[in-house]
């Protein structure tokens, strides 16, 4: 049985924070050469290990500030609301003053550290302090309590065994990414010309070739709990891929609210969500059989057009889209002006030609992401057991 030892942060590593040089001075970031990571470029970070940010700044800039260069393999750790997205990196970096970073010591092993701050993060999070937003301090992060195994090879299996399950998650990822590039690279080729030329004189309009499942109006009531009916709203429809993760809905009804409040129904497979409200022509493919749209969002539901020729076609044109923009205060768009957009239409040929690759494309992007949900499961199940030590892999050969 493998020995836990009780231990402070402070005592298994270097705990780090960071800064931002001024953003007023063009010197500190122009043609910078330093990367520099935020806690936002980790709330759109897909992966374990990270390289760079949105932002590099240069020497100036690194010198202009209290932020310092973290060596390979330290664990970034975000300290300010949100709390607890974690990273390693991939690379010498820094980080701004959202992060308590921590330099494991020799006898931590790196990605066994990530993996104990991720099981740790409701406990640090719990430790923010603050009224405008909550952030841990560096003495906080310093003196939290962790478990470590004492025999560095036990945390290295703990680590191989979660990591190779997030190996696979992120190979499935960087798949999908490929697929979707390569998807809209074969239609930008087969069609962007044509495209390019469309007019109401010699095009049908969209509203000719679809018809609508709108739900706006009053908003539904909503469940205290989670249910198997989550409202797709605006934000879960935002990125680039075709395909809804429905871990982003953080809304839900009761069954008895999904069958009876939503007086055009709900969307179906191949439907594509568009948002008309907030931030504009964010869009998804519906698949799978749970859901209903939010007060922003409608269902374009193809009948006279390929559904993926068409949310390829509105991928293409969502600048066109998002100029349709009538909001004052908010940004909102109207489903008949959307309706009367022109559409190029290609012939039979290339247009059933690009519904087989791209119906095929999109099945295999839709299993990638069901294998993707199911290894989350598993280790997320895996993750308490293993860094509680209830799971003993101290006889295990790896």
């Amino acid at each position: 049985m493998a020995e836990w030892t009780k231990y402070k942060i402070s005592d298994i590593g270097t705990v780090v924070g960071g800064a931002t040089p001024s953003t007023k001075k063009s010197e500190n970031y122009e043609n910078g050469d330093i990367s520099w990571i935020t806690p936002k470029d980790l709330s759109t970070f897909c992966g374990r290990y990270i390289k760079q940010g949105e932002r590099n700044i240069t020497e100036t800039g690194y010198r202009s500030c209290s932020t310092q260069l973290l060596p390979r393999n330290s664990v970034l750790f975000s300290s300010r609301a949100p709390i607890g997205y974690v990273a390693i990196a991939a690379k010498e970096l820094c980080t701004n003053q959202g992060f308590k970073s921590v330099i494991p010591n020799e006898n931590i092993d790196p990605l066994f550290l990530y993996y104990l701050l991720k099981y740790n993060k409701h406990n640090i999070e719990s430790m923010g302090s603050g009224t405008t937003f909550k952030e841990v301090s560096a003495n906080t992060m310093r003196n939290i309590i962790v478990f470590v195994p004492s025999d560095k090879r036990v945390q290295e299996k703990i680590a191989s065994i979660l990591g190779v399950l997030d190996d696979k998650i992120e190979e499935n990822e960087r798949i999908n990414n490929n697929l979707e590039q390569q998807l809209t690279a074969l239609f930008i080729h087969s069609f962007a010309d044509n495209i390019a030329t469309t007019s109401t004189d010699t095009c049908p309009i969209l509203g000719d070739l679809i018809t609508v499942v709108d739900n706006r109006g009053k908003t539904p009531p909503l469940a205290t709990e989670t249910f198997a009916y989550p409202i797709i709203d605006v934000g879960v429809l935002k990125g680039s891929d075709r395909i809804i993760d429905f871990n982003n809905c953080t809304k839900y009804v009761e069954q008895s609210t999904y069958e009876t409040w939503f007086r055009s129904g709900h969307p179906k497979p191949w439907d594509i969500l568009i948002s008309t409200v907030g931030s504009l022509a964010e869009m998804k493919i519906y698949l799978g059989s749970k859901g209903c749209i939010a007060q922003n969002v409608v269902a374009l539901r193809a009948t006279s057009i390929s559904p993926l020729y068409l949310y390829q076609y509105l991928r293409f044109i969502r600048a066109d889209l998002v100029a349709y923009n009538i909001g004052s205060v908010q940004p909102s768009i109207k489903v008949t002006h959307i309706a009367k957009h022109p559409i190029y239409v290609p012939e039979s040929s290339k247009l059933e030609n690009f519904e087989e690759i791209a119906k095929t494309v999109t099945n295999q992007l839709y299993a990638n992401y069901n294998e993707i949900e199911s290894l989350k499961k598993l280790r997320d199940t895996l993750l308490p057991r293993l860094m509680s030590g209830e799971l003993d892999v101290s006889a295990i050969d790896i």
